[in-house]
């Protein structure tokens, strides 16, 4: 059987929110099998649990915002993508996240903290069956037209690939390279995806703060760039570093749906809000999917039995 994951023990962390700049803690805790990720705001005279469900996405302006049972003026928890990121990559399925505040800590702008807190935590395999959301017909959005275009599409295949294509005029996005490709069964995703960061141009920043975003946002946890070159004194992780960062998020925003998927995602110049539309499209159209899981580990997907090894 392929299996469900959680974790062996619990771990914490604590940082500043991106775009609130508050002192957040967090707690990760194993959970029991169907679970799914649940995020906990603990800080509440009654802690009141939100889980993670594509309808319950109530904001997508800069991050992706959990809303309990979807409602905006409910308790809510902010900039999940890069946590959930992390737990598509590693392979996660049931996982309680305590958080004294409603946003996640954003830590070093990146998945790759997460991914070090999950792995510190270990991984147990849990008697129940994985289930996967395998996607049966394309299902696609589109917004805009010529140069205002941006779409984000599900097709059927067996396994989980993810192409990004982003449209930067920028002097040193273009220098990077503005697509990329990555096959989750690789189990390369520490590696080759995690530590990308959040971006950040410098001619935004005080439009951005005069909004109350970005608040809590540095060099130390995003890439920073003007109106030429990065300015971060430690350069790139990645050469591809921003397209990378922006298939990171969408990552995270794909297992919103509540199960790891087997389907090909593509998109350009999408972001949060189209990410969450393809999903309430999917989700809206009962012939594009249905929810499978594996008797016989051979019999899954190449690589997604691999995707990240209990230890």
């Amino acid at each position: 059987m392929l299996a469900q994951r959680t974790l062996k023990s619990l771990t914490r962390a604590v940082g500043v929110g991106l775009h609130g700049g508050q002192r957040v803690e967090l707690t990760l805790r194993p959970a029991a099998a169907d679970t799914g990720i649940v995020f906990r705001r603990v800080d509440l005279a009654q802690p009141v649990d939100i889980r993670v469900n594509a309808l319950w996405i109530t904001d997508t302006r800069m991050a992706t915002t959990l809303s309990a049972g979807g409602d905006p003026g409910a308790p809510k928890v902010k900039t999940i993508e890069h946590l959930l990121s992390a737990c598509s990559g590693l392979g996660i399925d049931n996982l309680i996240v305590d958080i004294n505040g409603e946003e996640v800590p954003i830590l070093d702008g990146s998945a790759a903290s997460f991914v070090f807190l999950l792995q510190s935590a270990g991984i147990e395999l849990q008697d129940a069956p994985k289930r996967f959301l395998r996607i049966l017909k394309p299902v696609e959005v589109r917004e805009g037209a010529g140069p205002q275009l941006k779409w984000a599409r599900l097709d059927p295949f067996e396994g989980y690939k993810l192409t990004f294509e982003i449209d930067f005029d920028h002097p040193a996005v273009d220098q990077q390279g503005q697509r990329v490709s990555f096959d989750m069964g690789s189990g390369r995703y520490k590696q080759e995806i995690a530590r990308a960061r959040t971006l950040g141009f410098t001619k935004d920043v005080e439009m951005m703060r005069a909004r109350g975003l970005a608040l809590g946002g540095s060099m130390d946890n995003a890439l920073v760039i003007d109106d030429y070159k990065v300015l971060n004194g430690d350069g790139l992780r990645y050469d591809d570093e921003v397209v990378k960062h922006k298939m990171l998020d969408a990552i995270g925003d794909m297992l919103v749906v509540g199960h790891p998927l087997i389907a090909a995602y593509s998109a350009f110049r999408a972001g949060h809000d189209l990410n969450n539309k393809l999903l309430r499209a999917v989700l809206a159209d009962p012939a594009s999917h249905e929810i499978v899981s594996f008797d016989d580990a051979s019999k899954a997907p190449a690589g997604l039995a691999e995707l990240a090894p209990a230890w």
